[in-house]
């Protein structure tokens, strides 16, 4: 597929459309159509065990589905094409998965595996500087805090320059202190870079934050989809997302 600008795409970028996911004889998900539009912040929300997380690692193209289909800039991603598709992708999850080596080394390590070596080191540089951590850029990631070794995973994955930036759950792991600084320096660089984001939240209140767009997500099934103003003013569904309160 080629590498193409897909902000200036009228129709949705990602589609998921009849999508089953079983495990353990148990459906997990089921989802009979989902739409991710161009630029846009699309949160999922939803109780514990909702599927919320099977339902980013299908869009992500981490997980087949049992049925259904997953198409991707208009076009239907299968098996044998999924690993190109990905690399015009990337993912942050909740904890931090930062390699042996120093911090630098982490957010180099994603362009010189996409080819981009001649650039790494000074694309690297300048997102840790970013994100506010630029003067650890030394450090091994395993002394890393919490909210540093975040820090280097955002720097990381808007170094590759995604079309697509899949979260899940990225701020709770970030202890309450930092974690307004962190997502302040996540939503200036999205909002910069236009690129569209699907995120997976527990909580409303940064939902309400973040996002353009809302799905409710129930028992692995869409139960609403919305603004966060619509969804929170909802009676049924605001209380099901949280409505201005952390999921629990």
């Amino acid at each position: 597929m080629p590498n193409t600008d897909l902000s200036q795409k009228d129709g949705p970028v990602l589609s998921a459309l009849d999508v089953l996911v079983v495990k353990g004889n148990r459906k997990v998900l089921e989802v009979d159509r989902l739409e991710v539009m161009p630029g846009e912040v699309l949160a999922v929300v939803g109780p514990n065990g909702a599927g919320k997380s099977t339902l980013l690692s299908v869009l992500a193209l981490l997980e087949f589905p049992a049925r259904g289909r997953v198409f991707y800039d208009g076009r239907e991603v299968t098996r044998k094409d999924a690993l190109s598709v990905r690399r015009r992708m990337a993912v942050v999850f909740q904890e931090p998965l930062l390699l042996d080596g120093t911090a630098l080394e982490n957010v180099e390590l994603g362009l010189r595996l996409r080819g981009k070596k001649d650039q790494a080191r000074e694309t690297a540089v300048r997102w840790l500087e970013r994100f506010g951590v630029h003067k650890i850029q030394g450090q091994m990631a395993h002394t890393l805090s919490g909210g540093e070794a975040q820090r280097v995973s955002l720097a990381r994955a808007f170094a590759l320059k995604p079309e697509i930036l899949f979260m899940d759950e990225p701020f709770s792991s970030v202890d309450v202190v930092s974690r307004p600084g962190l997502i302040e320096c996540f939503t200036e660089a999205r909002s910069s870079c236009g690129t569209t984001t699907v995120l997976v939240s527990h909580d409303f209140r940064e939902v309400a934050q973040l996002a353009d767009r809302v799905v409710v997500l129930c028992e692995g099934k869409i139960k609403a989809l919305g603004t966060p103003s619509e969804i929170a003013k909802d009676p049924v569904w605001g209380a099901l997302a949280g409505n201005g309160q952390a999921i629990t």
